[in-house]
């Protein structure tokens, strides 16, 4: 994902500083408190100096430097541990608003991006944010201040070794502002290269079993290898940059330091400057250096913190996927939306010449068919505000589409792959818009009804099953949160899973591993049929429920879609017609359009392409 041309700049970092106000004025004090210190210490020991050189009591002076350096350190400890929990306090507020923001986002930007460079942008980058507190903000303020607290002094006590000292900290100055611009554009072009290196990696590990099946790990290595090696190189141009600011600085210093202790001896030699003065303006030379120092390095630490934010406001600016907008009002959408029970005793779904294309956005993503078997390379997801353009490259998946589904019964999509059939599954459950047309439950627009009403009435069912990692009873309690042990082993038994939660002692807290790994295929699916039962939807949507299931745990799962779908509005997507010969309707998808519309005594005559299907698998004899 290429860079967007909004950069973040300081102002957008400083909303996620709100609630820590309080600390970070305790820390502003502790910090004037330390840096009043510092500035006070060389003013001790001119005093010092001074005092011994006129054979003047110096005991009170000594004292004075000792307590002023033994509070400095107790301050400065207290200010970056204060500084260490403020920046954790911020990282997390950040990941969790971005967590928050990447579940809410739409399933357009997944089908854009890669998951590990969301993950990236998660891990790394927040992380790299910590940095513009603990060696940023702070470091740059409380340097400040003792930049200019330590100027005041210099020209006090002389102003020709000042302006001797000025020169050199300009030159090296305008050196490292020069650079600092090339280090961001740098740092972002690191974090970029390790968020696709992540990405290769979560691609290797989590297809670790096919890859090694396929004999691939030498290529797969080879394809991270190269991610990795991109990282490898934009953190060495980034390096070269950081290398030269610290040399920069540090021979203008010391050039200037040369010259100063030069012609600092000779005045103190020439009776013209005391010796007290000399040493405090040189130790006023080194706490000058020092802040120039940590500023500058703190410059670069906010370059590289504002290039994480970069790609984490980049994420931050996407609109979230929206759960109460409203379409502009047509015939259907200016009904009321039902009440949830009156949702709950309905259920009826139509169809009205709905279109759909994917917007031709990024070259590389893959639209999802039928059955999830459609090689076609794909764009990545529709824009729900985009309007089908006529000059759009991009295939219609659906055109013109149009059926009803009865409340209470039992409808199955059928077709070759490619037809469809799964982005019908998809804009019901609003993962996606029509780019034409219209869809309406229980007489209203789909676009009227919230999308977290509208999920929280179908359960749904995937093809691929997905599982995710942690324990049996988290992953059936995902849509249930509030079931009981015994509904989820009622459930269980169900579906052919019992002997699952009886495999070990954990029973309901077994470890299904990542992924899920721990199951079989089958069992995934019969998974999945658990947990949608278990959320006792009046709409239930199952994409090819029984793919990965042998001929017995298929009528087992038969028996219990029947049972399961009294009194409920049931939209199955299926290859094998033996599972839905008896539903109450069955319509038959082709290259995005609808070929016949029937029962399946009444296709078996009417359609070609219905009968040629069941004559494929045996259930009828050839023509």
């Amino acid at each position: 994902m290429q860079p967007t041309d909004q950069r973040a700049t300081l102002r957008e970092f400083f909303p996620y500083l709100r609630g820590h106000v309080r600390v970070l004025v305790l820390v502003a004090v502790v910090s004037l408190i330390s840096t009043g210190l510092a500035i006070a210490q060389p003013l001790m020991v001119q005093q010092l100096v001074n005092a011994v050189s006129a054979s003047r009591p110096a005991t009170l002076f000594i004292w004075l430097l000792v307590a002023i350096t033994l509070g400095g350190a107790v301050f400065g400890a207290a200010q970056s541990y204060l500084l260490q929990r403020t920046a954790e306090s911020v990282v997390l507020g950040v990941r969790r608003s971005l967590v928050g923001q990447l579940l809410a986002l739409p399933i357009r930007e997944f089908d854009r991006r890669r998951v590990g460079d969301l993950i990236s942008r998660v891990g790394s980058d927040t992380t790299l944010m910590r940095s513009v507190i603990t060696s940023g903000l702070f470091e740059i303020v409380s340097s400040i201040l003792m930049f200019f607290a330590a100027v005041v002094l210099m020209v006090l006590i002389d102003p020709l070794l000042f302006g001797i000292t000025l020169a050199a900290v300009l030159l090296g100055a305008g050196g490292v502002l020069f650079l600092g611009r090339l280090i961001r554009k740098r740092s972002r072009d690191v974090q970029d290269a390790v968020g696709s290196m992540t990405a290769a990696v979560e691609r290797g590990l989590s297809g670790i079993r096919t890859i090694k099946a396929s004999v691939a790990e030498e290529r797969e290595a080879a394809v991270i290898d190269v991610e990795a090696t991109k990282a490898y190189r934009a953190g060495i141009a980034m390096a070269r940059l950081q290398a030269a600011v610290q040399p920069i600085m540090s021979i203008c210093i010391q050039g200037a330091f040369i010259v100063v202790l030069a012609v600092g001896g000779i005045r103190v030699a020439a009776g013209e400057l005391l010796l007290g003065d000399l040493i405090a303006f040189i130790l006023y030379l080194f706490l000058l250096v020092m802040p120039i120092g940590s500023a500058m390095s703190a410059f670069v630490q906010i370059q590289s913190g504002l290039a994480a934010l970069d790609r984490i406001q980049e994420i931050a600016r996407l609109e979230p996927e929206r759960t109460d907008e409203e379409q502009p009002a047509t015939a259907a959408a200016t009904r009321p939306v039902p009440s949830a029970a009156a949702a709950s005793a309905g259920g009826s779904i139509e169809l009205h010449d709905v279109s759909f294309r994917y917007a031709a956005t990024d070259p590389f993503a893959v639209a999802p068919d039928a059955a999830g078997q459609d090689d076609r390379p794909g764009p990545a997801s529709p824009d729900p505000l985009e309007a089908l353009d006529p000059s759009d490259g991009e295939p219609l998946v659906l055109d013109g589409v149009s059926f009803s589904v009865p409340a209470g019964s039992r409808t199955a999509l059928v077709g070759p792959s490619g037809a469809g059939k799964s982005t019908v599954l998809a804009l019901l459950e609003r993962f996606y818009e029509p780019t034409e047309g219209s869809i309406t439950v229980d007489g209203t627009d789909l676009s009227r009804i919230p999308r977290s009403e509208l999920r929280a009435r179908i359960g749904l069912v995937e093809q691929e099953a997905p599982v995710l990692s942690g324990t049996l009873a988290d992953n059936l309690r995902l849509a249930a949160p509030q079931a009981t042990d015994d509904q989820l082993r009622r459930v269980l038994a169900a579906v052919g899973l019992d002997e699952l939660g009886e495999r070990s002692d954990d029973g309901l807290d077994l470890n299904l591993g990542e992924d899920g790994i721990r199951l079989s295929g089958g069992q995934r699916q019969r998974l999945a049929w658990a947990r949608v039962i278990l959320a006792d939807r009046p709409v239930l949507l199952m994409d090819e429920p029984t793919s990965a299931v042998d001929s017995r745990t298929e009528q087992l799962l038969q028996r219990t879609l029947g049972e399961a779908s009294r009194d409920r509005t049931v939209v199955v997507v299926a290859h094998r017609l033996s599972t839905i010969a008896d539903f109450d309707q069955i319509v038959v998808l082709d290259q995005g359009r609808v070929e016949a519309v029937g029962t399946h005594e009444e296709l078996l005559v009417s359609s070609d392409l219905y009968r040629d299907m069941a004559a494929r698998q045996r259930l009828v004899a050839h023509a």
